[in-house]
């Protein structure tokens, strides 16, 4: 008799890429049951199983883990939340328009959001067999691919996430060998969060979250354990830091 396959959990499963990405697993049938997290609980994501979480709260991050964990076992978490802008948050042109409070929950959810969804939900995965801990970075979080200058919140969390996600790589390969660990950048995508600054609507590589989910599918399908701590964009190729 074999063993169940392992579950699968999104987290920002509200956002259009986390629900185009809960849809892509369902459909794969690939892992034994998709978890859909977001803030609301209540995203419409079919046979997915919904519930609530909130990555600025830690209690609410821990509550959620250990709810999944009645399920079993989980071979991939993908944290698909992301703040560019909102009420009070906008990307800085220039240093002299920097807000601190701003700055701060920028990074709640960019950056530390993503590291307390980890603290919770590593435990979760089988010490030996293939996981992924996967989390939505930029492309604008690469130091060294930095040209245009501005929008310093969010360019420094994400830079911020990807450190945390490398360093995460390193200390899981001690207890979970088999784990891959990974950022990944989606391209520039049809969504709330990218509609203020996306370019033409018939300029190459935009995607609509569809689109881009089946891409970050295929690539996470393709991570080998050589590839853990990497970030890696829309096309499999992997994004300098």
């Amino acid at each position: 008799m074999s063993a169940s396959p392992p579950n699968a959990v999104v987290i920002g499963a509200s956002g259009g890429i986390g629900r185009a990405l809960v849809a892509g697993l369902v459909g794969r049938g690939t892992y034994g049951s998709v978890f859909a997290l977001s803030r609301s609980g209540t995203v419409e994501a079919g046979p997915a199983a919904v519930g609530p979480i909130d990555l600025t709260d830690e209690a609410s991050v821990r509550i959620a883990a250990e709810r999944v964990a009645r399920h079993g076992p989980v071979g991939l978490v993908l944290v698909a939340t992301g703040l560019l802008h909102g009420p009070g948050v906008a990307p800085e042109k220039a240093i002299r328009t920097l807000d601190p409070a701003a700055m701060a929950a920028v990074f709640a959810v960019n950056a530390i959001g993503p590291a307390l969804a980890a603290k919770h939900f590593l435990p979760l995965m089988p010490r030996a067999g293939r996981s992924v801990f996967a989390a939505l970075s930029a492309r604008v979080g690469s130091i060294s691919d930095n040209r245009l200058g501005g929008w310093y919140a969010y360019r420094a969390s994400k830079a911020a996430l990807n450190q945390i996600l490398r360093t995460l790589a390193i200390e899981a390969r001690r207890t979970h060998p088999d784990a891959i660990v990974a950022g990944l950048h989606p391209g520039t995508v049809t969504t709330a969060l990218s509609e203020p600054f996306r370019p033409d609507p018939n300029t190459p590589g935009l995607f609509t979250p569809e689109t881009s989910a089946a891409h970050l599918l295929r690539v996470i399908e393709g991570l080998g354990p050589e590839d853990t701590g990497g970030v890696f964009a829309w096309d499999g190729r992997r994004v300098t830091a």
